[in-house]
């Protein structure tokens, strides 16, 4: 048994995650400050489903907020840390990237102001695949430079990779940082694609599709992507790399692994499974594409499999039915 900090606990990732984690008797502390950049009764929703579990603990509270995270560091004595917690969405950073400054990047700092006290045995912090910002040569890998961010969300998270390193180095604190891809899958948040096209789909409105559908996205069921978090959570950054494809730091116990499906998928095929499960046929407002977004994403997923032996398995057409299935559960 482990004690643990989620961070983003009510969140979409953050809920799966802490629901594996209690399922297998640990403790969890989770904290959330339920945020109303989309409806928190969906937040609400998760939380009050983890609450069931005695092993449960919900804070709430902002992770950018003074001595908040020192405090829960000095008051648990936590074994790990998943820091999930963040302002998400690429687009809504073009319009209020204040509220990315303050919760990505002082969140962060809180975060490993508190690790630098009350050191846990790992640090695990999300980080983005639009980190590889405007990349061309694909698969993503871990040891591709990455400095050309396309948005400010992305900026925002590749600087906490660089803050995380630092206090890694500076203080021995063995961290690893998860570059997601496109995640997806039931309790999703409501600004995502699937969300957005189920709810059009079925009440017989127009999607929205950029790039006029020439796009391609590592969609990645978020069952996969829990499950590869609680793998790397029992693999320790340490000063031996596993073999070229490490990322791991030359001067830390620091290493930054996607966490991918390791297959694009293109855009109107991602929508073709959405009318597959829904039964009905989208109709398609075809648009440019959008400042600060990118054509592709594809993660290698090489590293993953080498730390874990696992990498994401479930096909779109699978995930989506799942989504579906559930959107219309909650929704209907």
């Amino acid at each position: 048994m482990m004690r643990v900090l989620v961070t983003g606990s009510a969140g979409f990732i953050g809920y799966h995650l802490s629901e594996l984690l209690l399922a297998e008797g640990n403790d969890v502390i989770g904290l959330d400050a339920h945020d109303v950049y989309y409806d928190p009764a969906l937040k609400e929703a998760r939380e009050a489903r983890l609450r069931q579990h005695p092993r449960f603990t919900a804070i709430h509270a902002r992770v950018e907020e003074p001595d908040v995270l020192a405090d829960i560091f000095a008051t648990h004595r936590l074994d790990l840390v998943v820091h999930l917690a963040a302002q998400a969405g690429v687009r809504h950073s073009i319009d209020n990237p204040r509220a990315y400054l303050q919760s990505n990047l002082i969140g962060t700092f809180e975060l490993l102001e508190a690790a630098r006290a009350h050191p846990p045995r790992h640090l695990l912090l999300a980080s983005t695949s639009s980190a590889y910002g405007a990349n061309t040569r694909m698969p993503y890998r871990e040891t591709d430079k990455a400095d050309l961010q396309m948005s400010f969300y992305a900026a925002s998270k590749k600087s906490t990779e660089a803050m995380a390193h630092s206090y890694s180095h500076l203080f021995g604190l063995p961290v690893t940082m998860f570059r997601f891809f496109t995640v997806y899958g039931p309790w999703g948040r409501p600004d995502m694609a699937p969300w957005l096209f189920t709810s059009a789909i079925l009440a017989g409105k127009p999607i929205r599709v950029f790039n006029h559908g020439d796009m391609r996205r590592d969609f990645t069921y978020v069952t996969d992507l829990v499950r590869a978090i609680r793998l790397l959570m029992d693999t320790v950054p340490g000063d031996t790399p596993v073999g070229p494809e490490d990322s791991l730091s030359s001067v830390a116990p620091f290493r930054v692994v996607n966490i991918g499906n390791g297959a694009p998928v293109e855009l109107l095929d991602f929508i073709a499974a959405f009318e597959a499960a829904t039964g009905r046929e989208a109709i398609k407002d075809l648009l440019p594409m959008q400042p600060g977004d990118v054509p592709a994403t594809w993660a290698d997923t090489t590293l993953l499999r080498s730390l874990t032996g696992y990498a994401p398995e479930t096909q779109v057409r699978e995930g989506v039915a799942a989504y579906v299935d559930w959107f219309r559960s909650y929704y209907l």
